[in-house]
């Protein structure tokens, strides 16, 4: 086992070491340069290139998650639409697209479309009961000022005007339909801006080390010795650190676990994987320019809300329908099957059985998804696209997520979660990010609540900066609608968004 023949020198030192190439440890260099240039940075990653897990554009569905259009943040809660989630996630959002601008404002970003372009965002419902919720929705959102120019209709001319491709062929006298929509939509992409960040991060003196894996994490004194191996050649160093973030997606678990920290106790992970269809007939992409999401099966994870996606990427449009859930015991897509029966510890055990119990409607859904042939996918996208045909989609895979099971007090042990997941130790040296959406879209604001848990004697001198990265920073958006405003046509403008 490499733990066994761990390195006994310190080749290297750092005051951070990031761990992962993805979007979670690119952002956080980023802020970290903005505010103490000085500190020296190194960053990890296992694979040879930046991006190429779950912040890959092929690998999510690049959903710029203000909550517009997915209908699973608003739940229909005695009658009524909760929008709390919702609004929490759009006022993430705006910190993203300030934090964005303020970076291509001082050049660390040198080409916003490359990452970020408008598309309509669009809520579909199918039956009478879809439909009013999706009513009760609007005429809740249209009300908030976070939700500026939203529309909805249940005319089947207005569907499809807004909707060509997924009117085409479509039965409006079968069952009704209705969609609510917005014009101020992005389609994002991470792999794109996860680049951008980490080229200037790179002039900016940081040390970049791909194909460098690592394997084990050890407490020294005030800080962390970091065990890293060359994929390539077997080569093993040991770097001291001051901090650590473990940006390493589905591997951020098992790291944290062994680093010891008592903060990760009881935590465990749930792998669920994708696919998606993707359209290779030029006619049709150019028919359809709208994210649209619909309603999740019961027992589907958010995750696996179908949509019909407008994509953006290196410039090209592309469609994408689904995502189709599978599942693997890996917790990386080029993963280890052995991933998730190495994560079992004495310390998540009962976690995790316990889930394995109380979640059965989801292990019932996974089940029938990996059973589903392309026959099956295809009569799925025509509930989307009526006129679909086979030989006008490949099936792609999509990214590999491990879903958050967290400890709880009680009979259950246990508990699924949905969304992004915070770890950090009592002492601020290391820190982590689990889960899946809305992650990569509200980073910047994740990153923000992990500097204020370990880093919290600076955040006084490092305020000033702070809000002029992110100007809404410490203010509620839905109780300031001027600084709303005012924010909003800035980062339009910045970002390139303006019609």
């Amino acid at each position: 086992m490499l733990g066994n023949k761990l390195p006994k020198k310190v080749s290297d030192e750092a005051d951070v070491v990031l761990i992962g190439g993805g979007i979670m440890s690119a952002t956080l260099g980023a802020m970290i340069h903005a505010l103490e240039p000085e500190w020296s940075q190194i960053l990890f990653e296992r694979l040879d290139a930046p991006a190429q897990e779950s912040s890959s554009p092929w690998n999510n569905a690049g959903t710029g998650h203000s909550a517009l259009c997915e209908l699973n943040y608003t739940p229909e809660v005695n009658g009524r639409i909760d929008v709390t989630k919702a609004v929490t996630i759009n006022e993430k959002f705006q910190q993203s697209r300030q934090f964005w601008s303020h970076q291509v404002e001082t050049g660390v970003l040198k080409d916003p479309r490359g990452f970020i372009n408008p598309v309509p965002h669009v809520s579909f419902a199918q039956g009478q009961e879809q439909v009013d919720f999706l009513h009760k929705r609007y005429d809740t959102l249209v009300k908030h000022p976070l939700f500026p120019g939203m529309q909805f209709s249940d005319d089947k001319e207005v569907f499809s005007e807004k909707l060509p491709l997924m009117a085409k062929g479509r039965n409006f006298n079968h069952e009704p339909v209705a969609i609510s929509w917005t014009k101020i939509g992005t389609d994002i992409n991470y792999g794109n801006l996860t680049k951008q960040f980490l080229n200037h991060s790179v002039e900016q003196g940081t040390q970049v080390y791909y194909g460098h894996e690592v394997f084990n994490l050890r407490k020294d004194g005030t800080g962390w010795k970091v065990y890293v191996k060359n994929i390539h050649t077997g080569d093993q160093k040991c770097v001291h650190a001051h901090f650590v973030f473990v940006g390493a997606g589905g591997y951020a678990l098992p790291l944290l676990m062994k680093s010891g920290i008592p903060e990760i106790r009881g935590f465990g992970g749930f792998p669920v994987g994708g696919q998606w269809l993707r359209c290779t007939n030029p006619e049709i992409v150019e028919q359809h320019e709208a994210k649209v999401y619909g309603k999740a099966k019961i027992g589907a994870p958010p995750m696996s809300v179908p949509h019909l996606d407008t994509r953006v990427i290196d410039g090209e449009r592309s469609l994408l329908f689904g995502p189709y859930a599978g599942w693997t015991p890996k917790f990386l897509k080029k993963g280890s099957w052995l991933d998730l029966p190495k994560s079992f510890r004495p310390t998540n055990l009962f976690s995790m059985l316990s889930v394995g119990v109380q979640e059965m409607p989801l292990t019932k859904y996974l089940i029938e998804e990996v059973l589903k042939d392309q026959d099956d996918r295809i009569e799925a996208l025509r509930e989307y696209m009526p006129t679909a045909k086979a030989e006008d989609w490949e099936l792609v895979e999509a990214g590999q997520r491990v879903q958050v099971i967290a400890p709880v007090v009680g009979p259950s042990f246990g508990k699924l979660q949905f969304g992004t997941q915070l770890i950090y130790h009592s002492d601020g040296t290391i820190a982590g990010v689990l889960g899946a959406s809305p992650g990569a879209s509200i980073t910047p604001s994740i990153m923000i609540e992990l500097l204020e848990h370990c880093f919290g004697d600076h955040m006084i001198e490092w305020g000033d900066k702070i809000k002029e990265m992110i100007p809404s920073y410490g203010v509620r958006l839905t109780s300031n609608v001027d600084l709303f405003n005012e924010q909003w046509e800035r980062t339009q403008k910045t970002l390139e968004l303006e019609d």
